[in-house]
């Protein structure tokens, strides 16, 4: 797993949907980073709270977003 928080967000969100038996490997962030772009994740008695925000529940913190960028491009339709 080398998801940044953005993929972990979907990876908790779906795996505690009820009935759900098959939950792909998810951890705290700093398992696997020492900094993540997104606010860390951090487990607790054995759990990952899941996000609570609009969309996946996670937000891009834009200056380390900025720092791990090395190009971008706007697409137009």
């Amino acid at each position: 797993m080398l998801e940044t928080g953005i993929g972990r967000a979907a990876n908790v969100a779906l795996a505690a949907l009820p009935g759900f038996t098959l939950p792909g490997d998810t951890s705290g962030s700093q398992r696997y980073f020492a900094t993540d772009i997104t606010e860390p994740f951090v487990l607790g008695n054995g759990h990952l709270d899941v996000p609570t925000g609009p969309g996946l529940g996670v937000q891009p913190l834009p200056d380390l977003l900025d720092e791990v960028t090395t190009s971008h491009e706007w697409i137009t339709l």
